[in-house]
């Protein structure tokens, strides 16, 4: 007897939700604290603006850890299907006949990439962030800024601006992204954790997201 399909697939689990959200309040107040006094709002920034800097590097190496040991690290690794379906795509968008791209896996080109350029701007943006931490007196430590030269903390300065920069572009990118109306399924899965069964094989190739009895869940109204 044929075992009937999950209804719905599990694709975030509660602690990665939990982790998305936090990093997300907590990237939000670091742009907050950073930018509103350049505009003009006068507040006490400063110790908000580096407690929320050490809970973002926390929550780094936090997933680093876990994705590393507890989830599927190679699942956000570009692969060459990945380029070969892009290509493709690529191809189809300037008229150009061929195969149809290829269904991802349970991420496709353009998130992996997308995640390779947070991954990068986010752990150059925190490094440079807890060296600046020299330069401020806190309950935990207190200030010595004589470790670099002018030099060296321009550079890492110049370093920190440029990234702070660029999380305002990735996060417009992901933000409208995710409210497009034909993402809206995958948008909702991080806040309840599930995808539809329908929408699992209608937009992934289960060959390439193959389902272990951990990642599903069985439930009634799908």
């Amino acid at each position: 007897m044929r075992v009937a399909e999950p209804e719905r697939v599990v694709r975030h689990r509660l602690p990665d939700r939990l982790y998305h959200w936090t990093m997300a309040i907590a990237v939000l107040t670091l742009l907050g604290t950073s930018f509103l006094p350049i505009l003009g709002w006068k507040f006490e920034w400063v110790t908000v603006h580096w407690i929320a800097g050490l809970v973002l590097a926390a929550l780094v190496a936090w997933h680093i850890v876990r994705a590393s040991f507890w989830l599927d690290f190679w699942s956000m690794v570009v692969g060459f299907d990945d380029v070969r379906s892009g290509w493709r795509a690529v191809g189809r968008a300037f008229g150009r006949k061929g195969p149809p791209p290829l269904y991802p896996g349970k991420y496709s080109l353009l998130q992996k990439l997308y995640h390779l350029a947070v991954a990068g701007v986010v752990l150059a943006l925190v490094t440079t962030g807890l060296l600046m931490l020299l330069k401020i007196d806190t309950p935990l430590w207190r200030r010595n800024p004589y470790w670099f030269s002018d030099h060296a903390w321009g550079v890492i300065y110049a370093i920190h601006d440029l990234c702070a920069m660029s999380v305002i572009t990735l996060l417009m990118a992901h933000v409208y992204f995710a409210l497009r109306p034909e993402k809206l399924w995958m948008s909702r899965s991080m806040i309840r954790g599930w995808i539809s069964n329908t929408n699992y094989r209608t937009h992934h190739d289960p060959a390439r997201w193959p389902l272990p009895e951990g990642e599903r869940a069985r439930s009634k109204g799908g």
